[in-house]
């Protein structure tokens, strides 16, 4: 009988539950003046202009205004761990329609899936290392800082290009239901990505002129 859960799986499970950090991580100044929150949720709308997405990086980082402040590594890192939500959030739905589609008659929609869930799950591990290098940099305009933007830059855009792969494997499964969601919260999940790298490309440009 075959397992419910393999142990990939349930590893990935125990790292996504207890190892991506909280949004609600990063407000700590509830007491910010109206000014001060005027001010932040200018500043994250003005730096959202460098993004692909505007609307949906301003409406995903806005409320986190007290905390982000005016600060671009704080918006940077904001919007990574956004991006690190969105995607974990898509390899658990995609993990869970995989196992079902263990079951099925399709062969094709099975190996999709699977290919797809490897894919989050690979972007996963590099957007939670882009959060680890980002909590850990030094002060811009350092050899050290251009290095561990450098690892941010490389491990968000892998982390954009296996979300891209994830869909690759639908193009030869009949168009359902099943195949046409999976596309769609892929798409979203990418915007996310791509909208945490370009601020990500942002702050490390000014940190270096």
């Amino acid at each position: 009988m075959k397992p419910l859960f393999s142990v990939p799986f349930l590893t990935f499970l125990f790292f996504y539950f207890y190892s991506v950090p909280t949004l609600s991580s990063y407000v700590y100044d509830a007491s910010a003046t109206t000014t001060n929150v005027i001010n932040s949720t200018d500043f994250i709308r003005t730096s959202c202009y460098a993004t692909l997405y505007p609307d949906i990086c301003y409406t995903s980082l806005y409320g986190y205004a007290n905390a982000i402040q005016q600060d671009p590594a704080r918006l940077a890192r904001a919007a990574i761990s956004v991006s690190l939500s969105k995607a974990s959030n898509m390899a658990v739905y995609v993990s869970n329609l995989s196992r079902e589609a263990d079951y099925g008659a399709d062969p094709r929609a099975s190996a999709a899936l699977h290919d797809c869930f490897s894919n989050m799950g690979d972007a996963v591990d590099e957007i939670r290392g882009s959060l680890k290098q980002m909590q850990q940099a030094v002060a811009p305009g350092s050899e050290s800082f251009r290095f561990q933007m450098g690892n941010v830059q490389t491990w968000m855009s892998a982390a954009l290009t296996d979300e891209e792969t994830c869909t690759d494997g639908f193009e030869d499964v009949a168009d359902r239901p099943m195949k046409a969601e999976v596309c769609k919260r892929a798409a979203k999940v990418k915007r996310f990505t791509s909208n945490a790298l370009a601020l990500v490309n942002s702050y490390a440009e000014k940190g270096t002129m």
